[in-house]
């Protein structure tokens, strides 16, 4: 069934750390881990809004040059999530070069980070290429019991601490009811479907009142259209809705049980799970070594999780070539579906 999100790992074979969620219809992106994205194309990268980064090892967060780089004269905002310490560390990448013309740049960029800290406080601050990037603290404030780091209409996205040897982010991206929308029945209005069909949904899912006016503007082969009508008028046009998606994004941690029970206070149930499954579970003794899960490890955590579908990734250089093994291994502990239906992605 085709919903809002698209998901995919940046590395195909799954070797490299890293997720771009596609936002259908919207011309917009998510990144989670700022790796080795210079796999995607500059247009995925170029509508790119929001990185959340697991944490600061070089294969998850080198990449933030190459997007900066990429964006510099044509994105005007770009958000960056991290855990603890994360706007300290975004300041010295940024503090490294030297910016004596970015603030004469057609298009200005700010950067805003966000971190969430071990004591649960959140601290921002903003980066503006008009100011040379000097750092702007804006005021922290406490997360208290939530961990919601980005709420929008069609999504939100939730980060939650867990333990490698250092803090790391594990990613909850939650998508919302998506309404489904009767194209015979635009037709037999004289409409043509187009942006205001997002605005009528978006309207819908908030709960508007029947005469919120939707302002509404198509072409077609009569040309340039523009009406405005009210959400009582155009409600019909809704058939059903579809329930969302829990995604999860999962990688660096320790096989421990108060990794999975905060993982499971996180992503229960969780609709789609990619987690790291980083060594065959016959070298868990260097998994441990290393901080991190073995194929039958994370398998295991994903039964625990009730996750309905599973995707392994970011294996070991030593694996490469053997990147199955991993996957059977993984699917095997998890049990919830035949080997031969092992996911490379969704």
């Amino acid at each position: 069934m085709r919903t809002t999100l698209d998901p995919h790992l940046i590395d195909p074979s799954a070797n490299e750390p890293g997720l771009v969620v596609d936002l259908r219809d919207a011309r917009r992106a998510l990144l989670f881990d700022l790796g080795e994205i210079d796999r995607l194309a500059p247009r995925v990268l170029l509508r790119a809004t929001h990185a959340f980064v697991t944490h600061t090892h070089m294969d998850h967060f080198a990449g933030f040059d190459h997007w900066l780089k990429l964006g510099l004269g044509r994105t005007p905002r770009l958000v960056l999530w991290g855990g603890p310490g994360f706007v300290d560390q975004l300041e010295h990448k940024l503090r490294a070069y030297t910016w004596n013309v970015v603030h004469r740049y057609e298009v200005p960029m700010r950067i805003e980070a966000h971190s969430l800290e071990a004591d649960g406080s959140r601290h921002h601050a903003r980066f503006d290429s008009r100011e040379l990037f000097a750092r702007r603290n804006a005021p922290s404030d406490s997360a208290g019991d939530s961990d919601l780091m980005l709420d929008e209409a069609l999504f939100s996205v939730r980060g939650r601490i867990v333990d490698h040897e250092m803090p790391v982010l594990a990613f909850a991206i939650d998508e919302k009811a998506e309404l489904r929308v009767a194209a015979d029945r635009v037709r037999a209005m004289g409409l043509t479907t187009g942006p205001w069909l997002r605005d009528l949904k978006d309207a819908l899912l908030a709960g508007a009142p029947d005469d919120t006016v939707i302002d509404m503007a198509w072409r077609d082969r009569d040309g340039e259209h523009r009406q405005q009508r009210s959400v009582g008028e155009l409600r019909s046009l809704v058939l059903d809705t579809v329930p969302g998606r829990r995604i999860g994004y999962v990688t660096d941690l320790r096989f421990t049980e108060a990794n999975i029970e905060q993982l499971s206070r996180h992503l229960m149930d969780v609709d789609l799970l990619y987690i790291e499954s980083r060594f065959l579970d016959e070298e868990h003794e260097q998994a441990a070594r290393k901080n991190h899960l073995t194929a039958r490890q994370a398998g295991e955590i994903a039964r625990r999780l009730r996750a309905r579908r599973l995707v392994p990734f970011h294996f070991s250089p030593r694996y490469r070539g053997r990147e199955d093994d991993l996957r059977a291994e993984a699917m095997a502990a998890w049990g919830g579906m035949p080997q031969a239906a092992v996911l490379t992605s969704p």
